[in-house]
């Protein structure tokens, strides 16, 4: 059975740093493509960031030129870097790890941007 965990949320300053952890267990990374979603309170999920299993990255407007999404086919992890945060980026996110025929999500990991 797939299971999809994050790690790395907590609570950071404004301009501040941070780095999101995605283990993909019970199967090979690498046949998926793997993304990051949030969703702040009130609003709906979003896409932050995705990397196709070839590579091929895309952004949100809101977090390109601070964010980074990168995978490790070997540890079957996906990382989102993320720098000078904003308080608007605080909000649950997600992994979700998919191709033609699955699609498996996190249970989700809180960042918050707060001085």
């Amino acid at each position: 059975q797939v299971q999809v965990v994050e790690s790395g949320g907590g609570l950071v300053q404004p301009g501040g740093s941070l780095k999101l952890s995605c283990v993909v267990s019970g199967s090979a990374s690498s046949i998926y493509n793997l993304g990051w979603y949030r969703q702040a309170p009130g609003k709906q999920r979003e896409l932050v960031a995705v990397i196709s299993s070839s590579g091929t990255t895309n952004y949100a407007d809101s977090v390109k030129g601070r964010f980074s999404i990168s995978r490790d086919n070997a540890k079957n992890t996906v990382y989102l870097q993320m720098n000078s945060l904003k308080p608007e980026d605080t909000a649950v996110y997600y992994c979700n790890a998919w191709n033609i025929v699955y699609n498996y999500w996190g249970q989700g990991t809180q960042v918050t941007v707060s001085s």
